[in-house]
């Protein structure tokens, strides 16, 4: 059952810490399920772990969490080779897309050379939730601040832009991020666009962003503009608590 409108919940955050597992699902990417409407089934939840490099630990942490969660889960890998004869109707048949975190850069590389991106956008187009961690966020976006090619951070700008803004991801947690997201916005490197603290998400529908949502009592959202001064100016967001 698709969403009633193209959805995306792009996080810095959605798993948490388990019990009996690595990881269990986090209420944000719990949202994210919520909002594809599934009923009478389980909903099928596909993982995409290419910024990971397709790690076999990843893919076995998401099946454990899955069935955890009473998910029917899948995976879509792309090394060495594609785990699955045709992506595009494996990925169309999913209620939800979840992307982690790792390399944006790697993941948009293979991707492309997959032709990933243009079925993502079909498959967002007719109502399959987006949703995604850090690589997994700003890959939504026409780009953000990524550490895929060194720790000093880098911008990234080829993202699939189904979202006409730049995301900033890890807002809080990593020192480069908050001042470097800012000056390529001003030096007009990114679009304006939306970041989020640890623990936070940013959803749309269409391309309007609709609500900031935190897992947590502390993650903030904000949204970076570029004045015609060219300098940055910050607005934190209202964010509601899941």
């Amino acid at each position: 059952m698709p969403a009633d409108a193209p959805t995306i919940l792009a996080t810095s955050g959605g798993i948490v810490a388990g019990e009996r597992t690595r990881w269990e699902i986090g209420p944000l990417t719990r949202h994210a399920i919520e909002l594809a409407g599934v009923t009478g089934r389980a909903p099928r939840v596909c993982y995409l772990g290419t910024a990971g490099g397709d790690s076999t630990e990843g893919i076995r942490n998401f099946y454990d969490l899955a069935q955890l969660a009473g998910l029917h889960g899948s995976h879509v890998q792309l090394f060495t080779m594609p785990n699955v004869p045709d992506l595009r109707e494996h990925l169309l048949s999913q209620d939800v897309i979840w992307v982690f975190g790792g390399s944006v850069a790697g993941l948009l590389a293979m991707w492309e050379l997959h032709g990933v991106g243009e079925v993502m956008r079909e498959a967002w187009e007719v109502g399959v939730v987006l949703t995604g961690v850090s690589a997994g966020s700003i890959c939504w976006h026409v780009g953000g601040t990524t550490d895929s090619f060194g720790p000093d951070l880098r911008p990234i700008t080829n993202g699939l832009a189904l979202l006409p803004y730049s995301n900033g991801v890890h807002y809080d947690s990593e020192e480069q991020r908050r001042p470097l997201f800012q000056s390529l916005v001003a030096g007009g490197t990114l679009p304006p666009g939306y970041a989020t603290d640890d623990g936070a998400g940013l959803l749309y529908r269409g391309t309007e962003l609709v609500e900031a949502l935190a897992e947590n009592d502390r993650a903030g959202a904000y949204f970076v503009d570029r004045t015609a001064a060219g300098e940055a100016v910050e607005t934190e967001l209202d964010v509601r608590r899941l």
